[in-house]
């Protein structure tokens, strides 16, 4: 055996303290004679998730000769709370002792530098061993086993059971729901995650109508209440009436059909996909890594695959499956599908020309295109987050899971790390907050001028009114979608032509009495032009290396009655809008004009 360099572990502290320990604080002058395995991880870390669940067949190999301990290391501010910790152990069904570290006191010591890292402590406290990444338990397994061989010839191995302590379970309805559909009965179905069922509610997002799912962590189909799931999260609606479900630990999209309770499987082999391993073909065929929520968009249900920092679509007509978008790399790059870079995209919705995508890991909102551009919305990079409103370039979300097309398609995103329900208006590019002091919302779905939100920390759905603006558009208001207009290069000038309705004048007493909105897709499209200012026209200067886009445009006008003799007169707010797709073209005209009709 070759000999190890051995070096003193460093004592186990974080201010946090211990859980799954009972009251006892560990240490490892008391785990002495033991390989333990120190697994530093955090709650929102994809790859962190894949090791908690490959340390499980460890724990149950060698349950009398190693101790796991994991150290929870945050990198986001809600995961340095204590209390998001604790939640996050009994989610994930963590079944050994985890000390809260966050302020990464036991990290520095062990100068760890990544997301999952593990650490091997021989029985007389050496560290052996150090491993980054997933996919180490063979090698991990094979160490042990020397370990134990050594040690036991030297008389410092010893036996026991390991110092875990289970959580008392809670008597809730839902335990760590994840995701929510509005089924066409009026009813919602909910993935009830740690309890590996799905739930249908009534109507009033609470009463409990029946569960799919034996809630054991298991892989079979059947009838609703023999089938099993493993973490099941989104849930999306297929043409056929029946629901597509992402089973996450099963790494497998499940079809559930509310008419008849049966459960079958669509796609994946139950296990997870390594890189080198096919990335199309027959659905049942292919592995999949950790769908973590589904959509149906164009005839496809696409796969937010949080595993592999990918977008994958499967095609119910033909039963296959396939990459969509993503290289694998995790991070926040633009572009098309087969160049753009996700990291941990958790969410999807669909609108009719665009896929929303909630990317967690980024604290980002972004989408696809008809074409296959990938676009952000919101967000930077792996480390920039916060809680900003505004300009959506500047504002800030933390590791959102959730997103929903509202009625008037302005987006709302379950900004889970900020407990907290954000909007963005795609039209004037705001980011703004419709609600706090949620707790960890993972979805939300809308249910006529309401939406229900998934607070998946406090086990149940919570019913919200939405604002008047996210319902319908502003009074008065009419969005048309105009016929392709081909623009000439540089400078456009944009012009609304309102004509006010007899008896009533523009009025400007409290300020302008006009103004006008413009936004384009893709951004880029414009240099210059875009936003909200008074006045009904604006120069625009255009990206002569973009060929086509859609000018988005908003005009509003307040007028009120004519008369001096009315003191306080009635006024009328007249509203329109216009989708213009352009053509950029040499020669063509360099004048919009839009005609907006005075409406009463």
């Amino acid at each position: 055996m070759a000999k190890r360099v051995r070096v003193r572990a460093p004592e186990l502290v974080g201010k946090g303290g211990w859980i799954n320990a009972g009251d006892r604080e560990l240490s490892l002058g008391a785990l002495r004679g033991r390989i333990v395995i120190v697994d530093f991880w955090t709650s929102g870390c994809i790859n962190c998730l894949h090791v908690l669940d490959e340390l499980k067949t460890l724990e149950e190999r060698y349950p009398d000769t190693v101790v796991m301990v994991g150290v929870h290391s945050p990198k986001f501010a809600h995961e340095a709370e204590h209390r998001a910790v604790v939640d996050a152990v009994e989610r994930y069904h963590v079944e050994h002792p985890v000390l809260d570290d966050p302020e990464l006191i036991t990290w520095n010591q062990y100068a760890v530098h990544a997301w999952p890292t593990l650490a091997v402590i021989d029985p007389e406290g050496y560290v052996v061993a150090q491993y980054s990444g997933e996919g180490h338990a063979d090698a991990i397994g094979q160490l042990v086993e020397e370990l134990e061989a050594e040690h036991a010839v030297k008389g410092t191995l010893r036996r026991g059971n390991a110092p875990y302590t289970a959580p008392e379970p809670e008597p809730t309805s839902l335990r760590f729901p994840s995701k929510a559909l509005l089924l066409p009965s009026g009813t919602i179905l909910v993935s009830d995650t740690t309890r590996h069922q799905l739930v249908e509610l009534a109507p009033d997002g609470e009463s409990v109508l029946h569960r799919v799912g034996s809630g054991e962590r298991g892989f079979a189909d059947g009838h609703a209440e023999d089938a099993s799931f493993n973490e099941p999260q989104g849930l999306a609606p297929l043409g056929d009436g029946s629901v597509v479900v992402a089973d996450t630990l099963n790494h497998a999209l499940r079809r559930y059909d509310p008419a008849t309770g049966d459960v079958t499987t669509l796609a994946g082999t139950g296990r997870q996909w390594i890189r080198g391993g096919p990335t199309s073909g027959p659905a049942r065929e292919i592995s999949l890594s950790s769908p973590w929520d589904v959509a149906l968009w164009n005839d496809r249900v696409w796969i937010a695959m949080a595993g592999v920092h990918q977008l994958w679509a499967y095609d119910p007509q033909d039963g296959n499956v396939a990459v969509a978008a993503g290289t694998t790399d995790e991070g926040l790059v633009d572009g098309h599908a087969a160049e753009a870079w996700f990291a941990q995209p958790s969410g999807l919705a669909a609108s009719e020309d665009r896929l929303w995508v909630a990317d967690s890991e980024t604290s980002a909102l972004r989408w696809v295109d008809l074409d296959g551009t990938v676009r952000t919305a919101v967000g930077t990079g792996l480390f920039d987050f916060g809680h900003r409103d505004g300009p959506a370039r500047q504002a800030l979300l933390q590791h959102p899971l959730g997103v929903t097309v509202l009625p008037d398609d302005s987006v709302a995103v379950a900004d889970t790390y900020n407990h907290a329900l954000r909007r963005y208006d795609s039209t004037t590019g705001e980011v703004s907050t419709l609600a706090t002091d949620l707790r960890e919302p993972s979805d939300a779905v809308v249910v006529g001028d309401d939406i229900l939100v998934v607070e998946s920390a406090r086990h149940q759905l919570t019913r919200l009114r939405l604002p008047q603006v996210a319902v319908h558009p502003a009074s008065g208001a009419h969005r048309r979608r105009l016929d392709l207009t081909e623009v000439a290069p540089g400078t456009l000038c944009l012009e609304v032509v309102f004509r006010a309705p007899a008896g009533q004048s523009p009025d400007a007493r409290y300020g302008p009495s006009t103004r006008l909105l413009v936004s384009a897709s893709p951004p880029e499209l414009l240099h210059t032009g875009q936003g909200g200012e008074a006045g009904l026209s604006r120069l625009l200067e255009t990206d002569s290396a973009r060929s086509e886009g859609v000018l988005h445009i908003s005009a509003t006008v307040v007028t009120c009655d004519d008369g001096q003799e009315t003191p306080y007169p009635a006024c009328h707010i007249h509203q329109q809008d216009w989708d213009l797709p352009i053509r950029i073209t040499d020669g063509a005209p360099a004048r919009l004009s839009l005609k907006m009709a005075g409406q009463t």
